[in-house]
């Protein structure tokens, strides 16, 4: 495999509980697959460490084993394999080596972290081997491979111990002494929360289950581990490094983030813009671009046909995801009445709470001609709504970065957000003086409640309304560059000042 020998180029470790194209929960996966091989063009080493599922069988992939590493857990040391794939990375004749941690007593089961009964009750166990794995691939790929790692990048509480241990177990060992870590957080709402009696499957000294240390309320808290002893911590937007100072925000952990002296960097996230590209996007009726939008006018009347509703040239709003409060749904659930008595027409897409379904599929039997009503998830249903859609509504009320925003800006759907987390960072909000600047790319309102989303839509279809403006709205938001190129570089950034001793 050809390898980039720049004097510049980094070493660059990754590691995550799941990724694309092997498995997904969520959008942790989307960043573990789209990540690395970003900071692959950008000319660096790159491998990424994941346990290896049941679930990779049937994602057509072969990898091949490459070595056994010995590894402890509680009730002693155990072997487990390592398997390899090779990502290849367009034009830069180079891969991102995959390595899989194969202990199937552990990782071959048919869910990730639950089953239909629940989470697996030896969740803490699973995560500790996987951490002490992560560690134990670092060494291997020191030793035998002669690869001395620069940044270990580690994603949410799953792999959080890998910090832990680095900084207090396996402090001694030579060839990972000058390791450094950037700890991201996804969502801080999950933070790998476990029986006190179970901090012994750690395998850490018990002077670390105190309050100081990994202990919280009388449990085991992982993630609190991992914001203790990494490096450095970042999170998926600037607004929602700040919100999680907040104790609604942080959960219970705003202290310990408010004690970290240098603070938590926020990166957003990008997208994958060649699946999200309504220039050559198959899932539609019709290919359209910033230059050219007439190809969306079809693609709204093919998603109208989609999903019964008349076709009527009023407007129509989005929604995509999953149906709960954190969601904002049930805001949204409140004023569909007044939405009616306006003339839109609604696309709704995704499963979640039964109250919530329930509250939705009562609004398309009273109003068949302007609820479009899908409660499951499809791919493609989803990329028809984001280009069949004017408006896209996200009402949630926290989102650390979010992904369907930046979709809606790349095909033209003007994103209705509230103003949090990664809302915030990546819709600028319509008046009169940003839409003249032609810098608008969509609407915000701040207050939780149901009357200020309507006061807001409600601007929204005045605007739509204009169509010279509409359509500026709609160019700018086009024009956003929402790729992980930018973000990439601002992880690079990131690790440069952990291995210069800086922080940001």
């Amino acid at each position: 495999m050809a390898r980039s020998h720049h004097i510049d180029s980094l070493n660059i470790v990754m590691a995550a509980s799941e990724a694309v194209p092997y498995v997904k929960t969520g959008g942790l996966a989307d960043v573990a697959g789209a990540l690395p091989v970003e900071l692959a063009k950008l000319g660096h080493t790159v491998t990424l460490i994941v346990p290896r599922y049941r679930g990779f069988q049937t994602v057509g992939r072969s990898l091949r084993e490459l070595g056994t590493i010995r590894i402890k857990t509680a009730k002693g040391a155990v072997d487990a394999m390592l398997e390899e794939d090779l990502i290849p990375v367009a034009g830069r004749g180079q891969s991102v080596r995959v390595v899989a941690v194969r202990y199937d007593p552990y990782f071959d089961r048919a869910g990730l972290y639950q089953d239909s009964d629940g989470d697996f009750s030896d969740n803490l166990a699973r995560f500790a081997f996987f951490s002490h794995a992560i560690v134990e691939v670092l060494a291997f790929l020191g030793s035998s491979r002669r690869e001395p790692i620069s940044v270990l990048h580690l994603h949410d509480w799953q792999t959080a111990l890998a910090a832990v241990y680095l900084k207090t177990t396996e402090r001694d060992r030579a060839i990972l002494r000058d390791v450094r870590t950037l700890l991201t957080l996804h969502n801080v709402g999950y933070q790998g929360i476990f029986p006190g009696p179970q901090f012994s499957e750690t395998g850490l000294p018990s002077g670390l289950f105190t309050p100081a240390g990994l202990e919280f309320y009388g449990s085991v808290n992982l993630l609190k581990g991992g914001i203790l002893f990494a490096d450095k911590v970042s999170t998926v937007s600037p607004t929602y490094a700040k919100e999680i100072l907040t104790p609604d925000g942080g959960f219970g952990l705003e202290g310990v983030f408010a004690g970290r002296r240098e603070g938590v960097v926020g990166i957003i996230n990008g997208i994958d813009v060649g699946s999200w590209d309504p220039q050559t996007d198959s899932h539609l009726a019709a290919t359209y671009s910033r230059a050219d939008l007439s190809g969306k006018v079809v693609c709204k009347k093919a998603l109208q046909l989609e999903l019964g509703l008349p076709n009527r040239d009023v407007p129509l709003i989005g929604i995509i995801g999953r149906l709960t409060s954190q969601k904002g749904f049930d805001l949204l659930a409140e004023i569909i009445p007044e939405l009616m008595a306006v003339g839109v027409q609604i696309a709704i897409l995704g499963t979640g709470d039964r109250i919530l379904e329930d509250q939705f599929q009562s609004a398309k039997e009273r109003y068949p001609q302007q609820v479009g009503l899908s409660l499951k998830f499809d791919e493609g249903q989803a990329h028809r709504i984001e280009a069949g859609s004017d408006m896209l509504v996200m009402p949630s009320r926290y989102e650390p970065c979010g992904l369907t925003q930046l979709y809606s800006l790349r095909y033209g759907t003007i994103p209705i957000v509230r103003k949090t987390g990664g809302l915030a960072d990546t819709v600028i909000p319509y008046r009169p003086s940003t839409a003249l600047a032609g810098r608008a790319t969509g609407f915000q309102f701040s207050e939780v409640s149901s009357d200020s989303l309507l006061a807001t839509i409600l601007l929204a279809l005045k605007i739509y309304a204009d169509r010279e403006v509409w359509m500026s709205i709609q160019q700018a938001g086009m024009g956003v560059d929402c790729s992980w190129g930018r973000s990439a570089k601002l992880y690079v950034e990131t690790y440069r000042m952990l291995l210069a001793g800086g922080m940001i």
